[in-house]
């Protein structure tokens, strides 16, 4: 019944639109506004929970906590990705609502571990044991949700116009400078007490909790604006054709094309959309190959400050994610057009290693904070500005029938990088 009801609103959508000619407005970017709030929702549980380091640090001293917490997070959300390409060859995907819903229920379940264990069971004292495990169990649990959540977030939005691909990676990319100032403000704000920190760690994640489930009631709010539902009815296989949507805000000037196409209902397959966009994956393959085997856990474990204490690996992290945050947002502005180029430029960033080694092994001045700054920055600036350019131009690289896989495709080898990067991480110790 769902269905047709769906087949009927679509076919009343094209009526409207064959007599309008253009695309419903955003009203107030309203659904700018939601995108940018999912794609900050996406990485803020994993944010929250490593710039948690200093919390982390107190309970499991013996630990190498930001280590851990990427392998076991990049290797849970990795398979997740996995099953999402292999629908798209072989079956049917559940719909991106249940996908969506079911991550961010995940995530808010993920966070609550860490403060309902510690009310009930740890009650703050030093433990290596099965609170430890129960803990890298709910990192592995929000990983699974960030290859959900991800995934088909990536896909779905690789279908819209490139404006909501940016606004998703500046919102993931805010979503680190929110959480690090909040664990700024909840640590400055309670006494540098074990039992202060205890409980400014148990506010910092119930306010991130309570960010996620706001991420749950935009999505679905997001599904009834009427300028979702024009993208959405444009694609629809019941209408048996197919809409060129155009980019940027919509004008008198905007036509809609209708032509047959071929059957809609036939996935692309997983190979024939890599080879379109293979320099965009190797691209992002690299990136996140050099990003995760340096931050987070060389900057919270490898280097330290004699001066900062713990907080210097805080304000290392709120230093990468602000710099992020630049990066990402200045796609906006310009999005280079060379797939090629763009592609060197993610294998250039491979010189961040010899730089990063000698602030651990290099010249005096190399090993204090300035340097470790200012490197930190700009493997965050670059990070933010090629991964949106690159999720930006990978979707517009392909027809639009196969924007949703190409999307998916780029998530996969994105996660397939931070799977990598996150084990290389480890090297560092040698």
């Amino acid at each position: 019944m769902s269905k047709e009801l769906d087949a009927e609103n679509c076919s009343m959508e094209v009526g409207k639109l064959q007599t309008n000619r253009i695309a419903p407005e955003d009203r107030c970017n309203f659904a700018y506004l939601i995108h940018f709030m999912l794609g900050a929702g996406n990485l803020l549980p994993w944010n929250a929970l490593i710039t948690a380091v200093d919390y982390f640090g107190y309970l499991y001293p013996n630990e190498h906590i930001d280590k851990v917490f990427s392998v076991a997070y990049m290797g849970s959300s990795l398979p997740v990705l996995v099953v999402l390409m292999s629908w798209t060859n072989w079956g049917r995907r559940p719909s991106v609502r249940l996908r969506m819903n079911l991550g961010f229920s995940m995530f808010v379940a993920s966070l609550l571990i860490v403060p309902i264990m510690d009310w009930t069971y740890t009650h703050g004292v030093r433990r290596s044991g099965r609170a430890y495990c129960v803990t890298i169990a709910a990192v592995a649990l929000c990983g699974l949700a960030d290859g959900l959540v991800g995934g088909s977030l990536i896909g779905s939005v690789g279908e819209l116009p490139r404006r909501y691909m940016q606004a998703v990676f500046a919102g993931t990319a805010c979503s680190g400078v929110l959480l690090s100032t909040l664990r700024i403000i909840t640590k400055a704000s309670l006494p540098q007490t074990p039992q202060g920190l205890r409980t400014s760690a148990h506010l910092y994640f119930i306010v991130s909790t309570l960010i996620v489930l706001g991420c749950i009631v935009c999505f679905n709010i997001l599904g009834q604006l009427s300028i979702m539902q024009h993208y959405r009815c444009s694609k629809n296989p019941v209408i048996g054709s197919h809409i060129s949507l155009p980019e940027g805000p919509p004008s008198s000037s905007t036509t809609i094309m209708l032509g047959n196409t071929s059957d809609p209902t036939v996935r692309p397959k997983f190979w024939a959309v890599w080879k379109r966009i293979r320099c965009l994956t190797v691209g992002v393959l690299v990136t996140y190959i050099v990003t995760l085997s340096i931050f987070p856990g060389y900057i919270t474990e490898n280097v330290q400050s004699n001066a900062l204490h713990d907080w210097y690996p805080i304000l290392l992290i709120t230093t990468y994610n602000a710099s992020d945050l630049v990066g990402k947002c200045s796609t906006a502005a310009y999005v280079p057009k060379s797939t090629k180029k763009v592609t060197w430029a993610c294998v250039a960033r491979l010189l961040f290693y010899p730089l990063f080694a000698a602030c651990l092994h290099g010249p005096a001045f190399f090993r204090t904070e300035i340097p470790v700054m200012i490197l930190t920055s700009a493997l965050g600036m670059t990070n933010g500005y090629l991964t949106s350019t690159l999720m930006i131009l990978a979707p517009k690289s392909v027809p639009v029938a196969e924007a949703e896989t190409a999307g998916i495709v780029m998530a996969l080898f994105l996660g397939i990088g931070l799977a990598g990067g996150s084990v290389l991480g480890w090297f560092w110790l040698i």
